[in-house]
């Protein structure tokens, strides 16, 4: 993911401009240090990508406050700032947690584009970018001009963005949202994280279908327990935010999720026969997974081009999803087997070589468990498997994701991948220490360098063996610290295997 996406176009004959009070009155705040009426444009929560007109939303954060960037806004022509206090340059609309009020002011500023379309959401820990991406294919093969906003891209008729989180925050979400209607889009994919649904960037949208995929370890040191965590789920499956629900019951959460709904609620399932949709008859070969899908209005073959066995629960969740929101049911299932690939999931890297080579973005225990057994199935020779883990995060899971990574591949190569805060090579010891727990003989070596660590991988690969490059998928950033480095995993993988 990029550092500073692109801001949406305004389009021509979008949101009118609004007054000061008007906000303010929305908002429920109280305005201080206006001296004359003041018009709003538009709203903007990032001091880099304010506008003329903009009316500055400053929030609070764990590092900097917004309000520590109000002259660079102001000297990009904000006309005024909404924060949890005065700001000292420009006339302020003050409420007591601005970020609880922006979503659905920014949804009314921008006349509640969700409401215009058919949005489609989709959360869990694993799974959530694939059942959007599914959800987008499924809609365009129905004959819907759709949106969607996952962690790896944003697009929409005449809107094509790069991402700067899986979700964005409240502003630019919804004045995507607006792209998309302006743009004739009568529906819409969306990706949702935990920390979008905890820091409120959702709140304003009206959801047609939520889909829950999973509920693993990941997170905790946000969420601090994995009550919270689900409960943080749960909290966007209820009747003021979504029309219906379609959970996936394999896991525990799913299952208590299912009973606790408050909305319609379709279940799915891989092995589950009571589910409403269910898997059976799955096939995964090197090329494609193939399945076919029971479901409430009847049998429907699917064939996935997309690999690994995993992908067999996100898209029986997306199809439920949509058939559920009225998309028809054999379009949609054609449309989710036409998605050739998504980035950075399972995605093929391929330079001439005899072995295969792969990145995909596992980055905890249960994506592991998902995609590596699959992975050890399809090699017949060495399983060389490059990992690391990010810094800032959960700590508790390093150790593990080295201990299960031991438990399938042969080799093991421990690197870099964005330490921000951490000494890096604190974070690199634990993935050893775990990956050199086991009792099968794997090779573990430590190389610090991300780049050469892909070169070590791919050095003596041999037809039959498989390497994998694991944690960060499409991202293409690495920060350490205050350093940001531009790095393209499948680029440089393949760069890798062109080189030796």
């Amino acid at each position: 993911m990029s550092v500073v996406s692109r801001r949406p176009i305004r389009h021509a004959g979008g949101q009118s401009a609004r007054s000061l009070l008007d906000v303010a009155d929305r908002v429920g705040g109280s305005v201080a240090g206006a001296a004359e009426p003041v018009t709003v444009d538009d709203l903007c929560d990032d001091s880099r990508a304010v506008r003329p007109g903009d009316l500055y939303v400053a929030l609070p954060g764990t590092r900097w406050h917004g309000l520590d960037f109000e002259e660079d806004a102001q000297r990009a022509g904000a006309v005024a700032v909404l924060s949890d206090r005065p700001g000292t340059r420009l006339p302020s609309v003050v409420v007591a947690d601005p970020r609880v009020v922006v979503g659905p002011l920014a949804a009314w500023f921008h006349g509640s584009p969700s409401s215009s379309m058919a949005v489609f959401g989709a959360t869990g820990t694993n799974g959530k970018t694939s059942t959007t991406h599914f959800h987008h294919a499924g809609l365009r093969a129905a004959g819907h001009r759709a949106g969607m906003i996952s962690g790896v891209a944003v697009s929409g008729a005449g809107s094509d963005e790069a991402p700067v989180r899986t979700t964005p925050e409240a502003t630019v979400l919804q004045r995507t949202l607006s792209t998309f209607v302006h743009n004739g889009c009568t529906a819409a994919a969306l990706e949702v994280s935990s920390h979008a649904i905890a820091q409120h960037r959702v709140d304003g949208v009206e959801f047609a279908v939520t889909a829950f995929t999973n509920l693993g370890r990941d997170h905790l040191d946000f969420h601090g327990s994995m009550e919270e965590y689900y409960r943080t789920k749960a909290s966007l499956f209820t009747p003021d935010r979504t029309g219906r629900a379609v959970v996936m019951i394999d896991d525990e959460y799913g299952r208590r999720l299912a009973s606790e709904c408050a909305v319609p609620t379709v279940t799915c399932s891989v092995s589950d026969p009571s589910a409403d949709f269910r898997a059976d008859r799955i096939d995964c070969t090197t090329h494609r997974t193939r399945f076919l899908a029971r479901t409430p209005v009847g049998e429907l073959p699917l064939s996935l081009q997309v690999l690994g066995p995993h992908q067999v629960a996100n898209a029986l969740v997306a199809l439920a999803s949509l058939v559920s929101g009225g998309v028809d049911a054999e379009s949609a299932a054609a449309g989710i087997s036409a998605l050739h690939s998504i980035p950075g999931r399972c995605e093929t890297v391929a330079a001439g070589q005899d072995f295969t080579a792969l990145v995909d973005y596992m980055h905890n225990v249960s994506g592991q468990r998902a995609i590596l057994p699959y992975l050890r199935s399809i090699t017949p020779g060495r399983l060389i498997l490059v990992i690391g883990a990010t810094g800032d995060r959960d700590v508790g899971k390093r150790v593990e994701l080295g201990t299960v990574a031991a438990e399938y591949a042969d080799d093991i190569v421990v690197t870099d991948e964005s330490a921000n805060g951490e000494d890096p090579h604190s974070i690199r010891a634990d993935v050893v220490f775990g990956s050199r727990s086991g009792h099968r003989g794997v090779r573990v070596v430590e190389i610090a360098d991300r780049r050469a660590a892909f070169h070590h991988a791919v050095a003596d690969a041999a037809a039959g063996d498989t390497v994998v490059v694991a944690g960060r998928g499409s991202d293409t950033w690495q920060h350490f610290g205050s350093r940001t480095v531009y790095f393209d995993d499948h680029a440089e993988l393949h760069d890798a295997i062109v080189a030796r």
